[in-house]
């Protein structure tokens, strides 16, 4: 699968941009080169930065699998798939404290499952759904003491 291909090398430009962007950010040294603190860090995050491009080009260059695994993701039904996970997660998010944490759980799970499965194996989503909030619900209000709305 594309993501997993070029997650490294994303996650590592991310994050040596907003290392680079810290480094610039340090505060001057009291004394001797105001600079000096700075150095090595700008130095260490702006050599990730270059190894993490050029590995992304790598694997670009590399693989046309990728390519093609990049085209199948922008493709229409992928894009519904991740934008109907995102509503029902905002949704999850407005009812969990007005409806109670098991209940919200599972009208969750059965449409997240029902996405994911299909709306035929109804039984087997119900099922995981109910088990999985009572079995979660169970673990965080008793075992550790969790207050759960």
């Amino acid at each position: 699968m594309v993501f997993s291909k070029f997650f490294m090398p994303l996650f590592f430009i991310v994050i040596s941009i907003a290392f680079l962007i810290g480094s610039f950010m340090l505060p001057d040294a009291p004394l001797g080169n105001p600079n000096a603190p700075k150095y090595f860090p700008e130095v260490v995050s702006a050599f990730l930065l270059i190894m993490s491009i050029i590995h992304f080009i790598q694997m670009l260059v590399k693989d046309h699998e990728a390519i093609e695994d990049l085209k199948l993701l922008i493709k229409k039904k992928t894009l519904l798939l991740i934008g109907l996970t995102i509503v029902i997660a905002v949704i999850f998010s407005l009812i969990f404290e007005r409806i109670g944490f098991i209940i919200s759980m599972i009208i969750f799970l059965i449409a997240l499952l029902s996405l994911v499965n299909g709306p035929k194996r109804w039984m087997t989503n119900i099922s995981v759904a109910v088990l999985f909030s009572l079995v979660s619900w169970f673990i965080f209000g008793f075992l550790l003491d969790v207050s759960l709305p």
